[in-house]
């Protein structure tokens, strides 16, 4: 199990330093291990760091996914494909104020839409629906009146088959995600809460069927399997169901779906990968295991105020604090998502010791990455420069980094 992770080095926390000069701090930094270094820099040099190595990041990953393509897109998708590059220049456009990078944004968009217009997957992450939603949401930041009711119009026409799965990367709870994505950025009743009720009618209709087999009031399958993450199982599906309009007895299934996970989770803190399998205790990824799993439960801490919630999702946090420095780099399955974790329950707390440990993640990020990945003892991703699985997703978790009060996971948090 150890060689899915690095010991974690960093101590429990580290006091910041008294400001020195740029000129200080970079000598500082250049003797002996730099990594303590950066933990102990004053909050605001450190957090202009990480802002300027994420607009690096996003130059590099701009020309390796975009320019060197010749502007081609082979996969549209924002988990491994030129999406998730529009993705991330929209977020450092929302940072920066740079509207070259709305602009570029725009453009990548444009293609995807014309990659996509016959894809019948229709997910934020994966599928027609975040092609669609950040068009529209983008031309709406860029004053383009035309493109913003064209990529609405396309968000209308996309249908739901009766064979799609419940799930959040190619199932109805993602594309009930882009529902919600283009709420929160155009205004609510873009999309009508009497259109989202359908498809969250049948998502409570499958779950109860499926759970009335178990102790568990909502269970799911994705291809044969009762997943619990984030990506595939009970964790995502119960998040974006706490941001739907739920009836009471709809809103105590998700409560009591979660509390049958909290009494079901391994004795370490961490959570199966199914429900089928609890005996590996392996994997802590947002996909499978606590991260996606603590983000879910600071979510229903803030929905039903259950100190319950709050005690697993810190539970869950000090799993990913102790194995989650992962050999991977991504959003999905790497470090860059799991620093999320202590973002999240920052804002839920206010207590700065997961400000400083979603920071030590970074800084860890920051400091050895590129160093652990051209030695071959971190893996960059299969895709290496996109959202989900690569680059991407630490750029992007370096720009969250600025304001860490209003960071929010990729296609995750709203």
């Amino acid at each position: 199990m150890a060689d899915r992770f690095f010991p974690n080095p960093m101590p429990e926390f580290v006091p910041e330093t008294t400001p020195s000069t740029p000129q200080e701090e970079e000598e500082a930094l250049t003797v002996g291990d730099s990594l303590p270094k950066l933990l102990a820099m004053p909050h605001a040099p450190l957090l202009e760091r990480l802002k300027r190595a994420a607009l690096d990041l996003k130059e590099t990953i701009v020309i390796e996914t975009w320019g060197l393509s010749g502007q081609q897109v082979r996969d549209f998708t924002l988990y491994c494909g030129v999406l998730g590059t529009a993705f991330l220049l929209f977020k450092s456009y929302r940072v920066t104020g740079n509207g070259n990078d709305l602009s570029l944004c725009s453009e990548i968009v444009k293609a995807c839409d014309a990659a996509s217009a016959r894809s019948r997957d229709v997910t934020f992450i994966c599928g027609r629906a975040g092609v669609c939603s950040l068009g529209a949401v983008a031309a709406k930041h860029a004053g383009d009146d035309e493109s913003l009711k064209y990529y609405l119009a396309q968000f209308k026409k996309i249908k739901l088959s009766k064979d799609l799965p419940d799930e959040l990367l190619y199932g109805r709870v993602g594309f009930l995600w882009a529902c919600l994505f283009l709420n929160k950025h155009l205004g609510l009743g873009t999309v009508p809460s009497n259109y989202t009720a359908v498809v969250v009618d049948e998502v409570i209709k499958n779950g109860r069927a499926l759970g009335r087999k178990g102790r568990c009031p909502l269970m799911f399958e994705w291809y044969g399997e009762k997943y619990w993450g984030a990506a595939h199982g009970l964790a995502g599906i119960m998040h974006v169901l706490m941001d739907m309009e739920l009836k009471p007895d709809e809103l105590e299934d998700v409560r009591g779906t979660l509390k049958y996970m909290i009494s079901n989770r391994f004795r370490s803190g961490n959570y199966p990968v199914s429900e089928d399998d609890r005996k590996s205790d392996a994997l802590v990824h947002w996909c499978h295991g606590a991260p996606g799993m603590a983000l879910t439960l600071v979510k229903a801490a803030k929905v039903f105020g259950d100190k319950e919630f709050l005690d697993a999702a810190i539970e869950a946090a000090e799993v990913v604090w102790n194995r989650g420095l992962l050999k991977k780099v991504g959003i999905c399955h790497g470090i860059s998502g799991n620093a999320y974790v202590f973002l999240s329950l920052y804002q839920l707390t206010g207590d700065v010791k997961y400000l400083y440990r979603a920071k030590a993640f970074a800084c860890f990020l920051l400091d050895r990455a590129h160093k652990l990945i051209s030695r071959g003892e971190m893996h960059g991703g299969d895709r290496p420069y996109s959202m989900f699985e690569g680059l991407g997703g630490m750029a992007y978790l370096f720009l969250d980094m600025s304001d860490p009060s209003l960071s929010k996971f990729p296609a995750y948090e709203l």
